[in-house]
């Protein structure tokens, strides 16, 4: 498989494929095109020594120093040497891989003025699997991703290190080995590799597509937990949310209304005197819908962004201007991010409490921590205490990092988006979603056992079956710490959230139970 890039219509599963899958990239000719025609007129402004920042001036507070001509290429090397001042542990492979293949179809819209050699060759890396080793902290999300981006710049002149096969190598040893010759840098070229909103939008684009597959377990599991507690299915019946369509209100609904269709548990208590449920079972479309249309909104971001111009100074070379701006601003990403990381939170908090009344006898009418042997064994207790400490962390993660600011660069910089701070949160926060949500899975496979011989709907079967294939019911109190892993690896691979896209509205809105 090979995706070509045309800085036109990079889509986030085009980042996941080459991050996470290694799937290979290359330039279409109609960006080469417009990348040759911006670096032509990059090129002549600098023979005419035009005043223009960036290609001829300093960076930031020192916009106003001229750069003669002659000191140029000197420029570009300072500029990624100054800027790689990150520190901290190396950002995963697959982060510094989504920033790569973003920042060169970036370059592929045809407006930032690099060299073509320049993005060739981050093509080459990507595709000959050389990772810059890049410090985890050092961006403030505003001139786009600057000490990430500088140290990912360094790779491409020689200096800093790589990853190369898993191990940590001399950046100038990894090229030499793979026989690369190192570039040199001509003016705009590191301007370009450092402004940018790509290592926001990369890590953003693996978000997304961990969160649509949180959602859709997210759904699965409660699924789960409405048939182990007997709770009702009529809180899912599309009459009720065909008046409040919020568009994943409305998804989340149907689907767990479908979930749950022929559901020998909830034809069982069609006659119970229950008249609802708590709200952890009864607004689960609600919370979930809400939290979907969250993440979409990042979606809707993102279908902009991974296409968009985001360099400083742009240069469009059909009139044959160079204007500086602010599009490497990562503000449109921040709050997105932020709220995403929200969103998610909230599927987490509400997984949590979910699994707290299957634990607990009184609420649940199961046996108290869903064990038989009470007293002696302590059952799964102690699994709602990990979901209390996950809940608690993204609590504190899902604190928006975009209302902080603090100037830089003697003050020309004056609000910074923190956008990058935003990224590094929402991903740790769907970390933790992925453990609460394996934890209430585990929960209610369990009490649907104990419910036997009632049976639960066609599909939250198949669920549980699943679940059931990776860890055994509990019987007696054994070591959880592996089955926990084993149900994370679960949600992680995605088999519960595929069961979720089968789940397909059509089932009466009548007789849906107590």
């Amino acid at each position: 498989m090979s995706l070509t890039l045309d800085g036109q219509s990079l889509r986030p599963a085009d980042v996941v494929a080459v991050a996470r899958h290694g799937e290979r990239i290359s330039i279409g000719p109609e960006a080469e095109r417009r990348l040759r025609a911006a670096r032509d007129l990059v090129d002549r402004l600098v023979r005419e020594d035009r005043v223009v920042y960036g290609l001829t001036t300093g960076v930031g507070a020192l916009k106003n120093v001229r750069i003669p001509p002659a000191d140029g290429r000197q420029l570009q090397r300072n500029l990624l040497m100054s800027h790689a001042v990150g520190v901290g542990p190396p950002l995963p492979e697959e982060l510094v891989r989504a920033g790569m293949v973003v920042r060169i179809n970036q370059f592929c819209q045809g407006t930032s003025g690099v060299s073509p050699k320049v993005a060739e060759r981050l093509v080459e890396l990507l595709n000959r699997d050389v990772c810059a080793w890049v410090p985890e902290k050092g961006s403030l999300g505003a001139s786009g991703d600057l000490a990430p981006s500088a140290h990912l710049g360094l790779v491409l002149i020689g200096e800093g290190d790589v990853l190369l096969k898993g191990e940590r190598k001399r950046g100038a040893d990894a090229l030499r080995a793979l026989g690369i010759q190192p570039l040199e840098l001509q003016a705009k070229d590191a301007l370009s590799i450092l402004n940018g909103t790509h290592f926001m939008t990369g890590a953003a684009s693996l978000l997304l597509h961990d969160a649509q597959r949180l959602l859709l377990t997210a759904d699965v599991v409660a699924a789960l937990s409405v048939e182990a507690l007997r709770g009702s299915r009529t809180a899912f019946d599309p009459r009720i949310h065909g008046v409040r369509p919020h568009p994943g209100q409305l998804a989340s609904a149907a689907r767990i209304f479908a979930l749950t269709e022929g559901s020998g548990i909830a034809e069982s208590h069609v006659l119970c005197d229950r008249v609802q449920d708590a709200y952890s079972l009864r607004c689960a479309a609600q919370v979930h819908g809400a939290c979907a249309d969250a993440i979409d909104y990042l979606r809707r971001v993102l279908d902009i962004e991974l296409n968009a111009g985001t360099d400083n100074p742009l240069v469009f070379a059909s009139d044959e201007a160079v204007l500086s701006g602010g599009n490497f601003h990562g503000e449109p990403l921040a709050l997105a991010l932020d709220t995403a990381a929200m969103g998610l939170s909230e599927l987490g908090s509400i997984s949590e409490r979910r699994l707290f009344r299957l634990l607990t006898g009184f609420l649940s009418e199961l046996p108290p921590f869903l064990t038989r042997h009470s007293g002696l064994d302590s059952g799964y207790m102690l699994l709602q205490y990990t979901a209390a400490a996950l809940v608690t962390d993204n609590q504190l993660l899902a604190t928006p990092a975009s209302v902080h600011s603090l100037p830089t660069s003697a003050d020309q910089e004056d609000h910074n988006s923190m956008g990058w701070h935003s990224a590094q949160r929402a991903r740790q926060v769907a970390t933790n979603v992925e453990a609460i949500l394996a934890l209430e899975a585990l929960g209610a496979a369990q009490g649907i056992d104990l419910l036997s011989p009632l049976r639960p709907g066609k599909l939250t079967a198949e669920a549980h079956a699943a679940i059931r294939e990776q860890v055994p019911p509990l019987d007696h109190d054994r070591m959880l710490q592996p089955e926990i892993e084993a149900a994370i690896d679960l949600v992680r691979r995605g088999t519960l959230a595929k069961l979720g896209t089968k789940a397909r509205p059509g089932a009466s809105p009548h007789g849906s139970g107590a």
